[in-house]
Formats: C-alpha cells, sequence, structure tokens
C-alpha cells in the first residue's frame, strides 16, 4: 500500500505520452516570463502565444507537478467563499459579474479541452451531499441563490432519490448541478501545455525560479539561466514559499490527501455512483470522490493545516471511505498521494499586480481546476492591454495569514475549530 504523499499518483501512472521540456539555460529575451507551469500559468502562456507575445514559461519541477497535475479532478461552480463574501467587498451587482466569470472558466475549460484535443475523461454532473439531516434548508438556499445568479441547472436529491444513485446510507440528500463535473487533471495540464509550445510558448522544466525582479527591467533568474522580459506573472499558488516576499502571507498551503482503489469493473462501480458524477459532502472540511474512467474509486479528504505527514497514507485514508462505503473493506489501495492546495484568509482568490510590470494570481481555495485558468486569461488579456475584468477580482481585499511561529498552529487550531463543527452541527 503506498504509503507518502510523494508516492506517484494515479494520475502520473496514467499519464498521456507528453514531451519533456528543456532546462532554461542561459540568458533568454521575453515578452512575458510566466512562472509556473500548471493551469494559471499555461492558461496565459495560451492567450498570450497565441497572441503573438513570445512567451517563456520556468517550472521548478515538471508541467503539473504541483496542485494542477495532483487535484481530485473536481470542476466547481462559483467560489469556495460563496456570494456573500465577495459582494460584502464588491457590492451585488459586480458580485453577480464575478460569478458570470467563474461561470466563463468552466466554459473556457471545456472548448480547450474541444479545441486542443485533450483526452481527459471529461464527464458532467456533480452532486453535493449532505453528512446531517438538519442541513436540508441550506441545501434549498444554496438553490436559490444559484437561481436568482441564473444558474439553473441544479435540482434538490432527497435522501431516497440519493440512495438510488450512491451505494451508501450516509448522506441525507444533496444538491445536484449538470453544470459541473470531473475529468484526469494531469492529462489536462499535460494538453495546455502542448498547446501553448504549439502556439510559440518555450516552457523549461526543472529551472526553478530563484530570484524574481518585479522593477521597471523585471526578470526571472534560475540555477543556470535568467529570463529578461517585459511583464511577468507569478503563477506557483501553494508552491510558491517565499521566493516572492511580498506575496508570502496572502495564501498558505494545505495539505490534501487522495487514494485511489484498484479496478471495480462496470458493475461494481456503478453500485457506488450510478451516473458517474463528482461527489463532495458539505463539510467545511471536505470529502470528496468519483468513480475513473479505469473504474477506480478515487477518494479524497481530510485535508492538513500542519506539515505533519501521516507515516502511512494509504492506512489513513481508507478508514474515510469505508466509513462512507463499507463494501470497501476488502478493495486494495493502489494509489495514495497527496499534495498542496492553496488557501486565502476569506476563500477568495487574490491576483494583483505588484507593480505595472509583474501580475499575480493564486489562492483558489479548493476550487481552482476551472478558476486557475480563468485568471490565466485575465493576466494576459491585461497585460494586452484589457484590464477591467482582471481589475473587477483583483478589487477584492485579502488579510494576510500571521506568520513566524504561530502561523501554522493558528491554523491547526482553525482545522480542529471546524472539524468539531462538522461533526456537531
Amino acid at each position: 500500500m503506498p504509503k507518502s504523499i510523494h508516492s506517484p499518483s494515479y494520475y502520473q501512472a496514467t499519464a498521456n505520452s507528453s514531451p519533456r521540456y528543456p532546462l532554461l539555460e542561459g540568458d533568454v529575451s521575453a515578452d512575458v516570463c510566466i512562472i509556473g507551469a500548471g493551469y494559471t500559468g499555461l492558461s496565459a502562456a495560451i492567450e498570450l502565444a497565441e497572441a503573438g507575445y513570445k512567451v517563456v514559461v520556468v517550472e521548478a519541477e515538471t508541467v503539473g507537478h504541483g496542485a494542477s497535475g495532483r487535484n481530485g479532478g473536481q470542476i466547481c461552480t462559483g467560489f469556495s467563499s460563496g456570494q456573500e463574501k465577495i459582494a460584502a467587498q464588491l457590492g451585488k451587482e459586480d458580485a453577480r459579474r464575478c460569478f458570470a466569470l467563474a461561470e466563463e472558466a468552466k466554459v473556457l475549460l471545456k472548448e480547450r479541452i474541444t479545441r486542443y484535443g485533450i483526452d481527459c475523461n471529461l464527464r458532467w454532473g456533480y452532486l453535493h451531499v449532505l453528512p446531517k439531516p438538519n442541513r436540508v434548508d441550506s441545501l434549498k438556499e444554496w438553490k436559490a441563490e444559484w437561481d436568482e445568479l441564473g444558474y439553473a441547472d441544479t435540482e434538490i436529491i432527497s435522501k431516497a432519490e440519493l440512495e438510488e444513485k450512491l451505494g451508501t446510507r450516509a448522506y441525507h440528500g444533496a444538491l445536484r448541478e449538470g453544470g459541473a463535473g470531473h475529468f484526469h487533471p494531469l492529462n489536462y495540464c499535460l494538453g495546455l501545455a502542448r498547446a501553448a509550445a504549439s502556439a510559440g510558448a518555450a516552457i523549461h522544466e526543472g529551472s526553478r525560479a530563484v530570484e524574481v525582479d518585479t522593477g521597471e527591467k523585471p526578470f526571472v533568474r534560475t540555477a543556470r539561466g535568467r529570463v529578461n522580459a517585459k511583464f511577468v506573472i507569478i503563477a506557483c499558488n501553494a508552491y510558491l514559499g517565499r521566493l516572492v516576499p511580498k506575496l508570502y502571507g496572502k495564501v498558505m498551503p494545505v495539505t490534501s490527501y487522495i487514494i485511489a482503489t484498484e479496478p471495480l469493473g462496470e458493475d461494481r462501480a456503478r453500485s457506488f455512483i450510478r451516473d458517474g458524477e463528482a461527489v463532495a459532502d458539505t463539510n467545511f472540511i471536505v470529502d470528496y470522490f468519483r468513480i475513473t474512467s479505469d473504474t477506480r474509486m478515487l477518494f479524497g479528504g481530510r485535508a492538513s493545516y500542519t506539515t505533519l505527514e501521516p507515516s502511512d497514507l494509504g492506512a489513513y485514508m481508507k478508514p474515510r471511505m469505508t466509513k462512507i462505503f463499507p463494501q470497501l473493506a476488502g478493495a486494495r489501495i493502489d494509489f495514495a498521494w497527496g499534495g498542496f492546495i492553496a488557501i486565502t484568509y476569506n476563500r477568495i482568490p487574490d491576483c494583483g499586480r505588484l507593480s505595472p510590470t509583474a501580475y499575480y494570481a493564486h489562492g483558489y481555495s479548493g476550487q481552482g481546476v476551472a478558476l486557475a485558468g480563468l485568471y490565466g486569461k485575465l493576466m494576459a488579456e491585461a497585460i494586452r492591454g484589457t484590464a477591467e475584468r482582471f481589475d473587477l477580482l483583483s478589487r477584492v481585499r485579502h488579510l494576510p495569514f500571521p506568520g513566524g511561529p504561530v502561523r501554522v498552529p493558528m491554523l491547526a487550531s482553525a482545522m480542529l475549530f471546524y472539524r468539531l463543527k462538522d461533526a456537531l452541527s
């Protein structure tokens, strides 16, 4: 059984063939240098390269090494924060515009899969399931909010109806939406890289940025090279670290864990999720699961705000899965891995300018599969001279996480609070 968060993921084992991109060596010039070959950076690279800009992407590891290639593969609607927090800062009408942009993010994802012929097992359908019977009204309020925003592809599912769709009695109803879904996240990211490279972007793997200048003449330096550019896009998300001191504290890396069983076969897989939707519960600390294209149960959750890693990740996660599906007690766990997602204090993504030449976006708070591509596109729009949409999102204000020795303990305490809240409410 795989034991470490660094173990090879199911996605790596089933990845499409992809070229290796060379190290950055020597000095090069570009219109735009992008740090990070995940959804955000590659989305910006596609937009800019197709518009004729000379683009260089530097990636510390390999394409999709971070959250873009290790996540749960769930394509979500809206923002993790919900609309209320956005409206409190921007007003109701601009909050509606933000939701419309989040809807555009899903359209963009679908269009790119089609346009670039990306084989990533895209499937629509999403169930938000209730762990507690006293929360049924919250689903009705959620649906009413989405209806008012013009997102009407939703329905309330009763407990009895849900038990016909899922092979568990653990939940008390669901909100189903047809406009969200799931896919193979790494294969999507590899497809974006191919599209960016085909458009003329130069991608360099194994080229960790060690210095970034965001001044009038920006540059990005790696161990063996340097990119002199007119603009810099910082798209590192949870893997930013202390590379850009002004951004440290804006986001907090949170560890999420995922396991994948042995193939279950079509009939048995359908007995767990009859119609193949993605599923997530409505707790603050979310469990999420789905059936893969080769009939495995992929189950994720148990986020951690500390740097401590379970000694045996598969054994740590399996009881979480069998609490929902006791029928899987005898199933072999073939893959167990983890990775970091970046959260902001208010769970709204953080984006902006560090200077007239330097842009950044990060902190998608668990919903970056769709949103990251949108933010990358909007940064590209801003560099090309049309910044209104980017400026709307950048108006959201963010409190920094506390730094120093209290940073992790305070968030670990918050995690404990929300676990207790999930258990008791």
